[in-house]
């Protein structure tokens, strides 16, 4: 970034060409292929004004991120919540849910807040049976972090980029802004086919990624012991905070992403702000549907401790 830094009168490479071309490398397609925009959030509105209008609807979990609600709503369309199946997505009632009026299945996966996940072999069956018409969006921005958990637990996490190489209805969204540690940057990017590619960028808007976010994401994607470190501390402090949170009576479910979704037994809305009191800076998740819960991200160990001594405090 310092090294662009006097750079910064120029306007950034609308095409944000270079970075294109090394995440193409990088995942195996074609620059073509990719998509970057400023933020994921960006890109879900981008998707909801390409395949959505007044009459169309959309398909998600309930307790799921609350940006799909937001940009479904904008382009003017329905979004159908499907019930959760055990904090997680239930993708058989998502497939049954599907109706003439469908054109996109949003799916966090991780899901944001509950961080959970459903296995690749899930994905596939609901992937495969679905209609053409509709285009799945596999939301992998904890993507870093599952493949290390999966790793670890036996698992078989995703073979997303597999339906985008079958040339399949699939765009698949990651980001610079959780293990890459750039989240104020706002750097995402989105793979499909380059059918798929051409319809969306018609919703793109000019110079939405700064000249200084490109430069840090090309240097981040290169920066291999970060991302070690960032998804081993990640393991190693999820399972330190879900048992001193159980110790606490405030309920945990194991996760797959970096943050733990959390039910601590009381009024979430006053928990959070007597933490904040404290400094310390919880999400309570009303909006998201969960009005008992609240979603606690896993920091470095020395913000693991204050947010436990702040918890064992307000006890």
């Amino acid at each position: 970034m310092q090294s662009v830094l006097a750079d910064s009168s120029n306007y950034p490479d609308d095409d944000a060409s270079a970075l294109r071309r090394r995440l193409a490398q990088l995942h195996g397609v074609r620059p073509e292929q990719i998509l970057v925009t400023g933020g994921l959030t960006e890109c879900l509105g981008m998707l909801a004004r390409t395949f959505l209008t007044s009459g169309l609807n959309a398909i998600t979990s309930e307790r799921s991120f609350i940006v799909y609600r937001i940009a479904t709503r904008a382009a003017g369309a329905q979004l159908i919540e499907v019930p959760m199946r055990q904090h997680s997505y239930d993708l058989r009632a998502i497939a049954t849910a599907v109706n003439r009026d469908t054109r996109l299945i949003f799916m966090a996966n991780p899901n944001n807040p509950t961080g959970t996940v459903v296995s690749a072999d899930e994905v596939d069956h609901l992937v495969r049976q679905i209609p053409e018409r509709v285009v799945v969006v596999l939301d992998e921005a904890y993507y870093e972090y599952a493949a290390h958990f999966a790793a670890m637990r036996a698992a078989k996490y995703s073979a997303s980029l597999d339906y985008v190489r079958e040339g399949r209805n699939v765009v698949v969204l990651r980001t610079f802004s959780k293990v890459h540690g750039l989240a104020g940057l706002r750097v995402g990017y989105g793979i499909a086919t380059a059918e798929l590619m051409t319809r969306i960028l018609s919703q793109r808007s000019m110079y939405g990624v700064s000249t200084l976010a490109q430069a840090a994401a090309l240097a981040a994607l290169d920066d291999g012991a970060h991302i070690r470190r960032a998804v081993q501390n990640n393991a190693d402090q999820s399972e330190r905070l879900a048992h001193a949170l159980s110790d606490l009576q405030c309920g945990t479910v194991p996760t797959w992403a970096n943050f733990l979704y959390c039910q601590p037994g009381q009024d979430v809305t006053k928990l959070a702000a007597r933490l904040a009191l404290e400094g310390i800076a919880v999400r309570p998740l009303g909006p998201w549907g969960a009005p008992q819960a609240v979603r606690i991200t896993i920091g470095r160990p020395e913000q693991n401790d204050a947010l436990l001594n702040a918890l064992r405090k307000l006890r």
